[in-house]
């Protein structure tokens, strides 16, 4: 988000000057998504880059992906894969070749606001938030357990962040609701409170059913047809399985022709060997199996080539954030997916700390540079993250945002547009003088360089007499004045009340047990 005016001081809630004050504050139009214009880093060479193609095909036909799903290897079966030992998938490089061929290389992703439709694959970038937290740190910094009201205020963040272009799901799990119908009131929470881009839950195949259900309520179902509008994650289970579960839900998404991301799920060290090269070759084999699946499914459905990476402790077991291996191989993995043609999937300023501190800090700016310099187009987990995501922090989602922004706009590049008349102020200032009152200055001072509002950098007398208040601080008063100056995107009555009765009629149709439920 962007300061529009200095942060309002305290003032009575429900007033109507205060919440005009409050909705000029912040500048909260979707930024489009990023076209990248800097060089990627790309460590490998060529012949590094079949290397890595030909040990991640000979592992798919030498050893095999497991497929624990009847009627996947009855797919399988019928597009010409070996199939042995029951379950065990051989497949030939010249056939996964050939699958993954009709993947489209670019998606745009359809939002209720057409305003806020995005296209990623190529040069363009979104950033999605993260998911999945079973605790927060909320508004007063309090870790504890979230609910669906807590869910509901991180998707208005996300609305009003400019560089975030998704609501995700469940940012957060809301624990007040049985696990049985959670999946419906998140999908609710990310229709209602934001009319950007979201993602569809695939819990299990019949929860991912219910997401497409209400997505065909709120776009159409022919509509979805030809317009992808919703993106599924299926997480592989490393090393070379894919299970029941994933297999049906991304079935669910492929049948109508929506986006999944096939994300091997990396404990490097753990369920890959420990050494960098040869983990992505094995995490390859696995996101390129998924892949070719969604093409037996539905031959040109989107599909994204999805990854978790973390590193593992050799001393402790516990994963690690934003060590120099997992830039790497987000480096390797970027060039693999542009040597396939296809969309790629990364996660974003992840932190393993207990709150917003210098780990944090560190270990999110690291991921955020590699991951800038890598090509990523779904940058997934991009605000919250952090405890190796155990929980969302109220207060760094506000800066992880920031953080977008300002990576945003570095990846741009170089703007020459006004070089001309820049340097016709030079003449006009000569030696000795100063800039800040000059025409150019005046017209240009608010696009030329990037001013974080979270961060002081102001003198340290200015500092204490603000109040001496650190990031966490200064992050979850914007945070309140942004909920406070939240205005909810409607949705159509009708649609509303659509989408309600769908969610009723479903609840009285399932048990309301605090258990995962209906995986078939």
């Amino acid at each position: 988000m962007t300061a529009t005016v200095e942060e309002p001081k305290a003032t009575r809630r429900g007033g109507r000057g205060a919440r005009r004050q409050l909705r000029t504050t912040w500048e909260t139009r979707m930024l489009p998504a990023l076209t990248r214009n800097l060089p990627l880093v790309e460590p490998m060479d060529r012949d590094q880059i079949i290397k890595i193609d030909a040990a991640s095909m000979d592992i798919l036909e030498d050893v095999g992906v497991v497929f624990r799903d009847p009627e996947a290897i009855s797919d399988w079966k019928r597009a010409g894969a070996d199939i042995r030992d029951g379950d065990r998938v051989h497949l030939d490089r010249g056939l996964v070749r050939e699958l993954i061929s009709s993947i489209p290389a670019d998606i745009t992703l359809h939002a209720r606001n057409p305003e806020n439709t995005v296209e990623l694959g190529g040069p363009k970038s979104i950033f999605v938030p993260m998911t999945g937290a079973p605790y927060l740190r909320d508004l007063e910094d309090r870790r504890r357990g979230p609910t669906l009201d807590d869910l509901a205020m991180f998707h208005k963040l996300a609305q009003m962040c400019p560089a975030i272009h998704s609501s995700a799901h469940h940012i957060v799990e809301p624990m007040d609701k049985v696990v049985a119908h959670r999946h419906f009131h998140i999908t609710y929470s990310s229709m209602k409170y934001s009319d950007k881009t979201f993602m569809g839950m695939t819990t299990s195949p019949r929860n991912a059913e219910d997401v497409l259900d209400m997505c065909a309520i709120l776009f159409g179902a022919d509509y979805m047809e030809t317009h992808p509008v919703a993106v599924g994650n299926c997480n592989g289970n490393s090393p070379l399985v894919w299970d029941e579960v994933m297999l049906g839900a991304m079935r669910a998404f492929n049948r109508r022709n929506q986006p999944v991301l096939c994300s091997p799920f990396v404990l490097g060290g753990a369920n890959t060997p420990a050494s960098t090269a040869p983990a992505v070759a094995q995490l390859n084999a696995e996101a390129l199996s998924a892949l070719a699946y969604t093409q037996v499914v539905r031959k040109g459905c989107p599909a994204i080539y999805g990854h978790y990476l973390s590193i593992v402790s050799m001393q402790s077991g516990a994963p690690m954030a934003g060590t120099p291996e997992i830039s790497l191989m987000n480096f390797m993995i970027g060039q693999m997916a542009r040597f396939y043609g296809v969309p790629w999937r990364t996660s974003n300023t992840l932190g393993g700390a207990k709150t917003l501190d210098a780990q944090a800090g560190y270990e999110s700016a690291s991921t955020l540079m590699a991951v800038m310099l890598s090509g990523a187009n779904y940058i997934w987990h991009s605000a919250g993250w952090n405890e190796a995501g155990m929980h969302c922090s109220v207060a760094k989602f506000i800066v992880d945002a920031e953080q977008c922004a300002m990576a945003y706009r570095m990846t741009e590049g170089i703007r020459w547009d006004d070089f001309d008349e820049a340097l016709a102020a030079v003449r006009d200032i000569g030696p000795g003088g100063h800039y800040l009152g000059h025409p150019h200055t005046q017209a240009n001072f608010q696009r030329a360089f990037f001013m974080p509002t979270l961060f002081d950098n102001n003198y340290y007398e200015q500092w204490v007499a603000d109040g001496s208040r650190d990031t966490t601080e200064r992050a979850l008063a914007t945070a309140k004045s942004m909920l406070a100056a939240y205005e909810e995107p409607k949705l159509d009555p009708a649609m509303d009340e659509a989408l309600l009765d769908y969610i009723a009629r479903r609840e009285r149709e399932i048990p309301a047990v605090d258990a995962l439920n209906n995986e078939h």
